[in-house]
């Protein structure tokens, strides 16, 4: 048995608010979502209830694509929406210019050529903090400071801004969204049409495999190797270009950790699999060996 081909159907994982889905039973459902395709997809599969509001927008950075769909009572109003909206794609912005290590200028730019330390800023210290945290997890397989160059946060980066994102959305009263970056997302509440948001998870390099499909109203899912390409990610021990998995994909409460170990298990290949053991909040959905 192939290591992404353990049973799944019926079962619920170790987070209450996420559900594995009778696949025969969802095949007259829609997703709401859909990750893994070449680009990640946003069907409709109902319109919204009367008394909601709803808003979709996706904005681009130097670095990645991000989908942002909101819904809420029809009493918060169209206003605080779109404020919501604004403010969680600024929040996008700043840190693509703030944060990404291929600027110069930038505060991880800064901080490898000894110009600052992580606490003269503190959402600085808390991205390293949290490289710091995952390398322990992990066992030294995602190591951001085992990269040419020095400190490179870029496999937590993405899910860690969509995380601040999320919470700008949550801090102006919308508890209802998800945030989509290629084949990683949050969700929280409900989609628009009531019910717990219906995520089809596509396998990341085989098209032909029907989706994971998922019930979701809390939770990330994060993808590392979802390009297909060679030599993306590095072995930290040795250096060398990782080439156990074709791609991994973890699920669990937060994107900036799930991303974090979809990195370290794909550098790690099968061997990473016993991060995700009974009592782990987080789970590998796909790990694809490569052939």
């Amino acid at each position: 048995m192939r290591i992404d081909e353990q049973p799944r159907a019926g079962r619920l994982d170790e987070q209450p608010r996420t559900r594995w889905i009778d696949q025969g039973a969802f095949r007259s459902r829609r997703p709401d979502l859909r990750l893994g395709t070449r680009s990640h997809r946003l069907d409709r599969s109902a319109g919204p209830a009367g008394d909601r509001i709803t808003a979709q927008h996706t904005v681009r950075t130097s670095t990645a694509e991000y989908s942002l769909l909101l819904n809420a009572p029809e009493w918060v109003g169209r206003r605080l929406v779109g404020e919501a909206l604004r403010d969680a794609v600024a929040e996008l912005r700043a840190i693509d210019l703030t944060y990404g290590p291929v600027r110069p200028d930038s505060l991880v730019s800064k901080l490898r050529r000894g110009e600052i330390t992580p606490e003269s800023y503190p959402p600085l210290a808390d991205l390293v903090d949290r490289c710091a945290a995952m390398r322990a997890a992990t066992d030294g397989w995602f190591d951001a400071w085992a990269v040419p160059g020095g400190f490179d946060p870029g496999g937590l980066l993405g899910g860690w801004a969509v995380e601040r994102a999320a919470a700008r959305l949550r801090a102006a009263g919308i508890h209802d969204y998800a945030v989509l970056s290629g084949a990683d997302l949050v969700v929280r509440g409900h989609a628009a049409h009531g019910g717990p948001w219906r995520v089809a998870v596509h396998h990341p390099t085989d098209a032909r495999r029907a989706p994971l499909v998922l019930e979701m109203t809390a939770g990330a899912v994060g993808t590392s190797g979802v390009t297909g390409r060679r030599g993306h990610v590095v072995d930290p021990h040795t250096g060398e270009p990782a080439d156990h998995l074709v791609a991994a994909t973890v699920v669990g409460p937060d994107l900036a950790v799930a991303d974090a170990y979809a990195t370290a298990l794909y550098a790690a290949g099968p061997a990473g699999l016993a991060w995700f053991r009974t009592g782990s909040d987080y789970r590998a959905l796909f790990a694809h060996r490569r052939r």
